[in-house]
């Protein structure tokens, strides 16, 4: 298991390195992510990129829930991002905008306005190239891991969207509360 490196851990601003070759420390790095990110239990993490355990790798793993197969991306790009069409009409005002964390920032949340869809291509860690559209919370996690792999934390994208950061804390019931950062 690796340890999650917290900011302003420099790697965490970095622009992460392609993977030349999908090789057995490749694959030993995915093991040991997978192992950190399912013992990460709160927040609960849905998601880990490489720069978050130290290494300046374009990687990411994926876990939407515990039951979820493990998702591997390597050398990700989105090719195409998409929001419903105006024929789908939108729920509320801020349907895109969903409360984030991260497992490298401890405590702070953000609504963070992310696509509906996106559409990436990657290698797995057989090595094999994909070009996949996924949707939801999926595309939310793709979008939020592909920031890390730029150097982009979540709150980057809260401030340029005019949006409120949070800091959670426990209260005597054990539940979270959660209070705005002044700025």
């Amino acid at each position: 298991m690796l340890k999650i490196v917290q900011a302003p851990n420099p790697v965490l601003s970095q622009k992460a390195k392609r993977i030349a070759k999908v090789d057995k420390s490749v694959l030993k790095l995915i093991n040991d992510m997978e192992e950190s990110l399912v013992a990460a239990t709160d927040p609960i993490g849905v998601g880990l990129a490489a720069p978050q355990v130290g290494r300046s790798l374009q990687l990411f793993i994926a876990k939407p829930t515990k039951k979820s197969k493990l998702l591997v991306f390597i050398n990700p790009v989105i090719e195409k991002f998409e929001n419903k069409t105006d024929g789908e009409k939108l729920k509320k005002k801020n349907e895109h905008k969903k409360l984030e964390g991260c497992l490298s920032l401890r405590d702070i949340w953000g609504e963070v306005e992310r696509y509906d869809s996106v559409e990436v291509s990657y290698q797995d860690m057989t090595g094999k190239r994909h070009n996949r559209r996924f949707d939801g919370f999926m595309a939310t996690i793709i979008q939020h891991e592909t920031d890390h792999l730029k150097g982009v934390l979540f709150p980057r994208r809260v401030l340029e969207q005019n949006g409120i950061l949070y800091k959670s804390e426990k209260d005597e019931k054990g539940e979270d509360v959660f209070e705005e950062i002044k700025l």
